[in-house]
């Protein structure tokens, strides 16, 4: 059985109670929301009357979070940060047929997609999209996502994966630097430093494999955890990068970066676009599957 109206604690209420909680002050609390100090105490007041707990411990004019208070501390932040990504929202899709909310790997969205996306939306006019960057897969049925851009394998419950690509990398690096330390091949790079990926830990261990040459410490190295700053730290100088091509084109022709003398390699995954099975018979989402798989195969 849900919980009566009279349960509930106001919005006014937890806005009070966040605040007051994250600066430990009912004074910083009242100048942060432009109350007074009675006033913020009076909400607090109301919020543990109406939850029938403790949720600050006073003393000395300062005011510290039981651990029950912790706990709901937590939960007032996520719900209000959800209230106000959600009344954006709102206000940003008002004039809006059609929304279409996109969850996408932080790298491929920036160098990618987001370039592409200028004559998707000339194509829809009356579309608004709110994308959103997720490095791992999550549950569709906790985020209200209408399509995800995926690396791995096809395997995400609750939605249905449509192979987009595999993956080129490649080892790049400032001409300087392949310069600087007479880098041409994989053999060569035992005297490199090796730019690390934190999603993907194995790869300098794949590569080395698939080229056929040995590194004593193919591990080792800085780590960085999106492929955009692997490869600025190959621009700045830094190492050697294992990047995607099509993630680092313009400074490949650019001639900020240039390739070791080997060829392609593929990962273990690929990309997918992903959808919830709630919206398999959208048009929207469907079209834009379809126009993404398309900019692909160019």
């Amino acid at each position: 059985m849900a919980l009566s109206r009279k349960q509930m604690p106001s919005l006014q209420e937890l806005t009070a109670f966040e605040a007051a909680g994250r600066h430990g002050t009912f004074t910083s609390a009242a100048a942060e929301l432009s109350l007074t100090q009675s006033a913020i105490s009076k909400q607090i007041r109301q919020l543990e009357e109406t939850l029938g707990v403790v949720l600050f411990e006073r003393a000395r004019g300062r005011v510290v979070l039981t651990a029950l208070g912790e706990r709901y501390l937590r939960s007032a932040q996520r719900i209000l940060s959800d209230y106000e990504a959600e009344t954006h929202a709102v206000i940003a899709f008002g004039g809006s047929v059609t929304t279409l909310k996109i969850a996408v790997l932080p790298t491929f969205a920036s160098r990618w997609l987001v370039p592409r996306l200028p004559a998707f939306l000339a194509a829809h006019p009356d579309l608004t999209i709110q994308m959103t960057t997720e490095p791992r897969p999550f549950d569709f049925a906790e985020k209200s996502v209408d399509v995800a851009i995926h690396y791995g394998q096809p395997n995400w419950p609750h939605g249905e994966a449509v192979f987009m690509c595999r993956e080129s990398i490649v080892a790049v690096a400032s001409p300087a630097y392949l310069r600087r330390h007479g880098l041409g091949r994989a053999a060569d790079l035992q005297r490199a430093v090796l730019l690390q990926q934190a999603s993907r830990p194995s790869l300098w261990q794949d590569w080395f494999a698939a080229t056929r040459a040995e590194h004593p410490h193919p591990y080792r190295g800085p780590i960085f955890d999106q492929f955009a700053m692997t490869a600025q730290a190959a621009v700045a100088g830094m190492g050697v990068a294992l990047v995607p091509t099509f993630l680092v084109e313009q400074e490949l022709a650019g001639g900020q970066l240039a390739m070791l003398d080997e060829l392609p390699f593929s990962g273990a995954g690929a990309y997918y676009v992903v959808t919830p099975l709630r919206v398999q018979h959208s048009p929207v989402v469907m079209s834009f599957v379809r126009w993404v798989v398309a900019q692909v195969g160019r």
